[in-house]
């Protein structure tokens, strides 16, 4: 079992802090290994089993508390006060008002609360309200290029070549042969119909599953919600922007797609229209669209763009002028340019990527990355191979 490093070693650091850890992420992306993970690790270090509370919400034994004021009641009940109690609440969004237990509990000296939800919205409204300022989101995606590489080994070329056909959902990296599509396929179809249509009440199957496979198609395309809608529209699929805003809306809340503003560097402001989308991994993107499109300059915008969300960045695309700057990502007061490509050797490849940057006149480190084997860069501006750089240690 691939222990995943930095997400334990976020645990560790808010472990005991007067604090909500909440783990958010697409379904089986790992959220219950983690807490187990870190379970085991408490235990290890001497803390006793009395001492945890675990609930996992999608276990049938526990749907008599999917009430708040029975769940509240159930916890309480288990305390001791005598020592200081882990409280593991999995898939928290299957209680209603569920924030109203976590805020009574929270009030105690004695316990320390761990959740974990499959809804971006799980964080709005009333909780965020209730708990501001009181919680920290870890956002926990699919395995890494590093930890999927950890777990099958061998040739590291190939490796990245498998990582960016059948992606990196913790499971099916243990799965032999095609079984993989069938795997990845109850995911998608769950998160799909339990997690988008059926909260949505969203009825139109067949438009929402369209418009997924459109946005899986045009990752790293410059796109908007209206020209998602004309599309369709003028492939028959007769729909709205208020229509299709709603259903993007809806695939990002549960983590399937994620969006990306554009920002004008010289202006330093983010732009209101003409996002970009990233798929949350590229194994369901070949399961939606097949083999049909390996556009590969696009497949590694994906994997940067989540890359440097899984290092803490926030990624946003941009604008220099008319020219285009893949990401720009920042995490406090520090700030790194990428240009993403498959391959600079061409001549006018090579100035397509670099103009840009160059075009930047502030002093922040400035990468291409690429998978040549024989990098180069100039101008203060380094060239590195992809590869290398997902396997690094952050």
């Amino acid at each position: 079992m691939i222990k995943r490093r930095e997400y334990m070693k976020k645990l560790a650091e808010w472990k005991d802090r007067p604090i909500i850890k909440v783990i958010t992420g697409v379904r089986r992306s790992g959220k219950s290994t983690l807490l187990r993970m870190f379970r085991d690790e408490l235990t290890e270090t001497g803390v006793h089993e009395e001492s945890l509370i675990s609930i996992n919400f999608e276990d049938i034994r526990f749907e008599g508390l999917q009430e708040y004021h029975k769940l509240y009641n159930y916890i309480i009940e288990k305390l001791s006060g005598q020592r200081k109690t882990y409280i593991f609440l999995d898939e928290i969004q299957m209680v209603p008002d569920f924030q109203q237990a976590v805020n009574s509990l929270f009030l105690r000296d004695d316990v320390d609360i761990y959740l974990t939800g499959s809804n971006a919205k799980m964080l709005s409204g009333e909780l965020a309200t209730l708990l501001s300022g009181r919680y920290v989101e870890i956002k926990l995606l699919p395995f890494s290029f590093r930890e999927y590489y950890e777990s099958v080994g061998g040739d590291k070329r190939q490796a990245f070549l498998s990582y960016t056909q059948h992606g990196g959902f913790p499971y099916s990296v243990t799965l032999k042969g095609d079984i993989w599509r069938d795997y990845l396929s109850g995911i998608y179809s769950t998160v799909l119909l339990k997690d988008i249509a059926a909260k949505k009440r969203i009825t139109d199957i067949p438009l929402l599953e369209t418009v997924i496979r459109f946005l899986a198609d045009n990752v790293g395309n410059i796109v908007s919600v209206k020209k998602i809608a004309d599309t369709l529209s003028s492939d028959g699929r007769k729909t709205t922007t208020v229509t299709i805003d709603s259903y993007v809306d809806a695939l990002k809340e549960a983590f399937l797609i994620y969006e990306a503003r554009r920002y004008d560097i010289k202006g330093k402001q983010h732009l209101r229209s003409l996002e970009k989308y990233y798929l949350v991994d590229l194994g369901l993107r070949s399961l939606l669209i097949g083999e049909r499109s390996r556009d590969i300059g696009h497949i590694l915008e994906n994997i940067v763009y989540l890359e440097l969300l899984r290092r803490g960045y926030s990624a946003s695309i941009g604008k220099v002028d008319r020219l285009e700057v893949d990401f720009v990502a920042e995490r406090g007061d520090k700030r790194i340019y990428f240009q993403v490509a498959a391959s600079v050797m061409d001549k006018t490849t090579y100035e397509r990527e670099f103009t840009p940057l160059k075009k930047i006149k502030d002093n922040y480190p400035k990468y291409v990355l690429t998978l040549d084997e024989y990098p180069m860069g100039e101008d203060g501006i380094l060239q590195k191979n992809i590869i290398d750089w997902l396997l690094e240690i952050p």
